[in-house]
């Protein structure tokens, strides 16, 4: 029997988490550190509004960021006071709105009964829109012009003032789409994930009878992960909170890591301008790490500037050190982790309690590659292991048809990917005639016309052999590397993925690349390299990795999956400059996200915190050596154990950090010098920072790098 006592639900809170719950009347912050126990905060407070305050439960909305969270909140709520806890609207955002509009829905022209299209319903529409209006889909792909539309309505830009801001040709294409799109799900009666947000946001604007409804029935307005809101989401809140004003949100601006995904930081860290009369409370006992991990990690997270202040500390004593570990390059780094995994499962840590994280699902193929020869059994959580990668799947198809036209699978694999107008039909022409003629399906491409084909897909299908047969030519003359980047770039596959222009096609494309690292590293490594071995090297890992070992598993995931998880020992692998903090994401959202990312991935570990850079790195297709990254820089000495792994041929092997092994006859160099890399091959000196750092823009891909001159094998071409 759930029993409703204060003292019952209020016994084992300390000071600050006990004021956060009794605090019910106006806004109020709370600025929840890692592992602070805000769940219990939250459950404990709607205890309390339920029992001691005497809100009725209809009156409480409680908004959580996943149906997971929701429903652990509701099922922990039961617990402390009964059956009428399920009356309060404990939801996700989209839950809520969805009740919300199937009450308001004639207000907008839809009716009450309408159909909510999921992921793959709302590409099947924009793609209608595009072919309805004349685009073509190759350059303006379906993925790509949805991630436009959703960051606007994430934004609440309708599709009229979308179509005002227009300052190129694509942004008039998406405009048109946009347009078009919310005509047609209207006449579906229909809406999409954006739209339950941005159509409820819409009602409560324009209906001040209906905002005036759904504000007096919500007396009390409780938020979860308030640092990962977007602006309609804010909005929402800002609207449904107007009367009574009594809004809770809990949040961590140092935890903000989604901005990609829309979400705007300065939501928490204008509340109080937002809300006026807004109290602010700090949650700062950590249950979940020692001393060591936290003061490491409220080191480096005080950097940034755009935070509120807090100190996370720890009643379960100072613990190890942060180890930091410098290794040569990618492959000593996975042989460390492999083995300090064994050692800790001699030691009576269980696999689940172990963790990799890494920052791009690139780097992951390395470290794959060490524990299943060493077979350490693990998980990929928040995506495929690297050799089940669709995009991986595809370009290994590619090189098995090159190598082997007569591979019917692989050449139906491929045949339309990316899409160049073969579709199924076709192909089953030329299967039919291949059959009938007792040829290979390969053979059967020749006589397309013959098949039966159409005119349109007759001229796609000559494109596709021979673009086929140009790579099979550059498979005789080609070193391998160089055979899988020309298959990227005739095939259209790269090409294809940028016109995406979305974050996860990115990802694909550093997937891609990897498969080049792969390649140059086999190169180097066998005397007789071809084709056919290469594809049978990748075919047994590919096989070794579908063997699931026994026990628990070691879980591996890049650090954006890794927010709300604890683990007993955390391994944080590649931490460089131009990796983590990753290039790119410093020139979109500026290195104190990266930053944010960092501190969560420090402060997922309860007991072991590792954190390991190398010298140098071949990933995306190419050697790179870059610094060690400076979040490394930041932390503090007295919670902190650096070792460098180095070898034995190094001549300061085990020396102190900041004893880097130095070559002999540095260049000395102004921007604007001609240099060569070892490996990189030629480029231009754009400036010199301090610390002896030149930036180098490099002829063979036009990247740019930042290399320690004292140590890259750079030589000025006079």
């Amino acid at each position: 029997m759930a029993t409703t006592q204060p003292e019952t639900y209020l016994e084992d809170l300390n000071p600050a988490q006990r004021e956060a719950v009794l605090t019910t009347e106006g806004p109020l912050l709370v600025v929840a550190g890692a592992g602070s126990g805000k769940t219990r905060v939250l459950t404990r407070r709607i205890a309390h509004l339920l029992a001691a305050v005497g809100a009725k439960p209809p009156e409480i909305l409680a908004i959580t960021f996943t149906n997971k969270a929701a429903a652990e909140m509701r099922e922990r709520l039961e617990d402390l006071v009964g059956p009428p806890a399920r009356a309060a609207w404990v939801m996700t955002f989209h839950a809520a709105c969805g009740r919300i509009l199937r009450r308001e829905a004639l207000r907008l022209g839809y009716r009450t009964n309408f159909t909510i299209y999921d992921s793959a319903d709302q590409l099947r529409l924009v793609k209608r829109c595009l072919e309805e209006l004349d685009r073509d889909p190759k350059r303006f792909t379906p993925r790509g012009i949805h991630s436009q539309i959703s960051n606007a309505k994430n934004q609440l830009i309708g599709p009229a003032e979308y179509a005002s801001r227009v300052a190129s040709f694509y942004d008039q294409t998406v405009a048109d789409v946009y347009e078009l799109y919310q005509a047609r799900l209207h006449a579906s009666n229909a809406v999409d994930f954006d739209d339950m947000l941005y159509l409820t946001v819409e009602v409560l604007e324009r209906f001040p009878e209906a905002a005036e409804k759904w504000q007096k029935a919500f007396r009390y307005v409780l938020v979860d992960e308030y640092q990962d809101t977007n602006h309609a989401q804010y909005r929402l809140l800002q609207l449904l909170a107007s009367k009574h004003q009594n809004v809770f949100a809990v949040g961590d601006p140092d935890q903000s890591i989604y901005a990609f995904r829309g979400a705007d930081i300065r939501n928490v860290l204008e509340f109080e301008r937002d809300f006026p009369g807004a109290r602010t409370i700090a949650l700062e006992q950590n249950y979940r790490s020692t001393n060591a991990i936290l003061e490491s990690a409220n080191a480096v997270i005080r950097h940034n500037r755009e935070r509120k202040d807090k100190n996370l500390w720890s009643e379960l004593g100072d613990g190890e050190p942060v180890r930091v570990v410098e290794v040569e390059d990618e492959h000593a780094e996975a042989r460390y982790v492999a083995a300090e995994i064994a050692l800790l499962v001699e030691q009576g840590y269980s696999g689940s309690e172990i963790a990799v994280f890494y920052r791009t699902n690139a780097q992951s193929r390395v470290l794959e590659d060490v524990l299943v020869r060493q077979g350490v059994a693990y998980q990929v959580i928040g995506g495929p292991r690297f050799y089940e990668r669709a995009e991986v799947k595809d370009l290994v198809a590619y090189l098995q048809v090159i190598d082997n036209p007569y591979d019917a699978v692989s050449l139906v694999r491929i045949a339309n990917r990316p899409r160049r107008g073969i579709g199924d039909s076709t192909l089953a022409r030329l299967q039919s005639y291949a059959d009938a003629q007792g040829i290979s399906l390969w053979e059967a491409t020749e006589f397309a016309e013959e098949a039966g084909v159409g005119a349109a897909p007759q001229k796609a299908v000559r494109a596709f052999r021979t673009m086929i047969e140009s790579c099979m030519s550059g498979a005789l003359e080609l070193e391998v590397p160089e055979l899988i980047e020309r298959v990227l770039e005739q095939s259209g596959t790269i090409a294809a993925l940028q016109a995406e222009r979305t974050i996860e096609a990115d990802g694909r494309i550093e997937n891609l690349q990897e498969l080049v690292s792969l390649a140059r590293e086999w190169q180097e490594q066998n005397t007789e390299p071809n084709l056919s071995s290469f594809l049978q090297e990748v075919s047994l890992y590919s096989d070794q990795d579908a063997i699931r070992g026994e026990g628990s598993l070691v879980t591996l995931m890049t650090l954006h999956n890794a927010k709300g998880l604890e683990f007993r020992a955390v391994f944080l692998i590649g931490l460089e400059e131009g990796i983590f903090p990753h290039s790119r994401s410093i020139e979109e959202h500026g290195v104190e996200e990266e930053r944010r990312l960092c501190y969560v991935g420090m402060t997922r570990a309860m007991e072991k915190l590792t954190l390991l850079h190398a010298s140098s790195r071949m990933l995306y297709g190419g050697r790179s050596y870059n610094l060690a990254s400076r979040f490394l820089d930041e932390l503090p000495e007295q919670w902190v154990e650096r070792d460098q792994l180095r070898p034995a041929s190094w001549s300061n092997y085990g020396a102190p950090k900041g004893s880097v092994a130095t070559r002999e006859n540095v260049p000395t160099l102004s921007a604007g010098d001609s240099v060569r890399h070892g490996t990189l091959g030629e480029g231009v000196v754009l400036r010199l920072e301090a610390g002896g750092v030149a930036v180098v823009r490099f002829a063979s891909d036009g990247s740019e790098r930042r290399l320690m001159l004292d140590y890259a094998p750079l030589e000025k071409i006079t």
